[in-house]
């Protein structure tokens, strides 16, 4: 598995596959063959079906200028190794392509190149959790120990960035009102949300508190600002919204919160690595699902749970995730997206306190979880894995006037 950077990135929303990724291989094709007269991107399956609701094309516009290029949608066509495949072309004045390079955005940002290597830095031994829990059980440490034993020396500094921005885009998305971009006109809530929980009994304002936050930065995400993927864009509202909560109820000292972000980063890498964090391949089950599973392993840990316990949480969260389907209305990152993000912090915190409860066994193990959750989402047809082409997106477009 690789380093905890290549999970959490800062950067500009509203999608890492879509966006942030697009626009890295954008970049690094104009390294490989500079100069051309002009450059052609075809875009296939996911990304053509979703680009422009996640501004894949403008993503891929900026990173060009101001060369001249030409984008080309195949919604209906997919490359071999995943569905969000891109071609990239250097053409002469004749139009002739003078290179040429097929590319994979795998999720999360990361890229994969045609003969199916993401040219990863594999810095971790032991990739399951039932492994981790048997070097747990030997050595004494826990999770966020052995991310600081054989991730980079400069990992906790990283992860103070991590934690700067997510706090940041948090506060951002609290202070601002007015519409979001896109054709939904949809208006931000996390402002008025924070407002009414705060004057809610005791009993319910936490809830309410925690989706504000959730949907204070997904709202972030869904306006082009900067986030950090959690694992992605879509799902970056979870873990800074039940991290912020945690923050301010229990006061925790600023390396607790480091500690969970490690802790949290090694259970989004177990899944990202045995299974997939690509709403493209799996559904939302991988972006959202492995969320909830990252911020209730991290608030376990901060409530003072046990390895056991803190396994059981990420377990329970991904679990109750099984079959959620990728579905953007209008191919964009906002309904049930943002919504999504708030029912997932909360439900992050209810994993976390009933693994408290208990001693953390059970029968289902987060390996048999997570092999589950892979071929559930090769299982769902390509329409409900972020093509926007059926679920609640269909539905929109069948009820709502067309022009």
């Amino acid at each position: 598995m690789e380093s905890l950077k290549k999970l959490y990135r800062i950067g500009l929303g509203p999608s890492s596959s879509h966006t942030m990724a697009p626009s890295r291989a954008a970049l690094a094709f104009l390294n490989q063959f500079p100069g051309a007269a002009r450059y052609r991107v075809t875009l296939f399956s996911s990304l053509a079906a979703t680009g422009k609701g996640h501004l894949t094309d403008k993503a891929i516009e900026d990173a060009v200028l101001p060369n001249p290029l030409e984008i080309i949608w195949k919604e209906e066509e997919s490359l071999a190794l995943h569905p969000n495949g891109m071609r990239f072309e250097a053409l002469d004045k004749a139009g002739t392509p003078v290179g040429t390079r097929e590319v994979y955005s795998i999720g999360g940002g990361a890229l994969m190149s045609k003969d199916g290597q993401a040219t990863p830095d594999h810095i971790y031994p032991l990739t399951t959790m039932d492994g981790l829990l048997d070097y747990f059980q030997s050595s004494g440490q826990s999770f966020w120990e052995y991310v600081a034993g054989y991730d980079s020396p400069d990992i906790w500094e990283y992860l103070e960035e991590v934690w700067e921005a997510m706090t940041d885009s948090l506060k951002r998305g609290l202070d601002s009102s007015g519409q979001l971009p896109g054709s939904l006109g949809l208006a931000r809530k996390a402002a008025a949300l924070h407002t009414r929980a705060r004057m809610l009994k005791s009993d319910v304002r936490n809830d309410g508190l925690v989706a504000a936050y959730a949907y204070a930065v997904a709202e972030e995400n869904a306006d082009k600002g900067i986030i950090v993927t959690a694992p992605t864009c879509g799902a970056c509202g979870v873990l800074p919204a039940v991290l912020y909560h945690l923050s301010l109820t229990l006061k925790p000292r600023r390396t607790a919160i480091l500690k969970a972000l490690a802790t949290a980063g090694l259970v989004g890498n177990l899944v990202k690595f045995n299974a997939s964090i690509s709403g493209a391949e799996v559904g939302c089950q991988g972006e959202v699902g492995t969320a909830c599973a990252m911020a209730a392993a991290a608030a376990t840990q901060l409530l003072g749970g046990s390895v056991r316990q803190i396994e059981y949480a990420a377990e329970m969260a991904l679990e109750h995730h099984l079959g959620l389907t990728c579905d953007p209305v209008d191919g964009l990152v906002q309904i049930p997206c943002i919504e999504r993000n708030a029912h997932a912090a909360t439900r992050a915190l209810s994993c976390s306190h009933f693994a408290l409860l208990s001693d953390g066994v059970h029968k289902i193990s987060f390996d048999q979880v997570t092999s589950v959750m892979k071929e559930t989402g090769q299982a769902l047809p390509s329409l409900y894995r972020e093509t926007a082409a059926g679920g609640l997106a269909k539905a929109y477009r069948e009820d709502s006037p067309q022009p």
